[in-house]
């Protein structure tokens, strides 16, 4: 029998493509560090039996027809997997997986970079002193709020919400959160589950870990950061259409609340008019993953997920359960 094909979509940190070379793969790669256009996409995947895709690609229904009925894997290198539809994939019986868990700290280590960042105001501090403008210590400059002992309110206690909880104990903060489902890990943490009106009212900073989906969608509207305290911090290291980046540009510019702190866009890389002139956002470029480590346990795990599918075995990490008759 031929070797099965797989196709990978972009460059990958190490240990890149090795584990599915070794496992005797035929490996499609396009070795480009940049999203893949869709034309050029469609023509990778066409007969592949797997795909290794990341979250800048869309996996949609014309994309599963350019691959054809044979593929039988996605492995999404994200936790997140709002880039692929999966019911397409369910229905054609493409099992689709991603890389849960393995990127939990990291991310839960840079909401905490976010947070203080934005409470110390640590860009506008960094841009003083480069400017050559800092004369010197004031008593008046750059003032900004402490976290120790304040409330922190976390939006979706999975096990990212759960790690940015955790750090907070060291800060000994009040923990509230809003979930569907109570946390298992709540009680552990002295965690308080309360409605999502009285997570943005009464927190101080405000951590966005839950998922994209329609009823996340502008999670975080105008409504909404007008009910936050003035003085409250809002951060998103979750994805970019839980807020409504508009309402949050017009909220920062009247300091209808205090800062904001965000990892992720709602039309990354393209960023709404207006968010770079705001001094009081911290803007990364969707590093909640980039250690050396959470992202080569990422393309591990996405490989593994390939290896297991065809080779006969159940995923290590799957999303769905696909349709045998796809």
């Amino acid at each position: 029998m031929p070797a099965p094909i797989v196709a990978v979509t972009r460059s990958l940190p190490d240990p890149g493509i090795a584990p599915l070379v070794a496992a005797g793969f035929e490996v499609r790669h396009r070795d480009v560090d940049g999203p893949c256009p869709p034309e050029e996409l469609h023509e990778l995947v066409r007969g592949v039996d797997g795909v290794f895709a990341l979250l800048t690609e869309r996996v949609d229904e014309a994309f599963l027809d350019a691959a054809g009925p044979q593929l039988r894997v996605v492995a999404n290198m994200a936790v997140g997997f709002d880039n692929v539809d999966v019911p397409a994939c369910t229905a054609r019986g493409v099992q689709v997986t991603n890389t849960p868990d393995v990127l939990t700290d990291a991310t839960a280590d840079l909401a905490w970079a976010l947070i203080l960042g934005a409470a110390r105001r640590v860009p506008e501090a960094d841009r003083l002193v480069r400017s050559g403008s800092w004369q010197g210590w004031r008593p008046m400059d750059l003032l900004g709020l402490g976290v120790a002992g304040k409330t922190l309110g976390i939006l979706g206690m999975g096990k990212i919400g759960a790690a940015v909880a955790r750090r907070a104990g060291g800060f000994g903060m009040r923990i509230r959160y809003h979930n569907r489902t109570p946390s298992p890990d709540a009680a552990a943490l002295g965690a308080e589950l309360v409605d999502r009106a009285t997570l943005f009212a009464d927190s101080d900073v405000v951590v966005l870990t839950a998922p994209s989906t329609p009823e996340t969608h502008h999670v975080v509207d105008a409504a909404v950061l007008a009910s936050m305290k003035p003085s409250a911090i809002l951060v998103n290291v979750a994805r970019g259409p839980l807020v409504d980046e508009a309402a949050l540009v017009a909220a920062l510019r009247a300091r209808t609340i205090t800062a904001a702190g965000l990892d992720v866009y709602e039309f990354e890389p393209r960023l709404v008019d207006g968010l770079t002139d705001c001094e009081n956002s911290v803007l990364l470029p969707h590093l909640g993953s980039s250690t050396i480590e959470a992202r080569a346990a990422m393309v591990e795990l996405a490989c593994a997920n390939i290896v297991a599918v065809l080779g006969g075995d159940a995923p290590l990490t799957p999303v769905n359960r696909p349709d045998p008759r796809g």
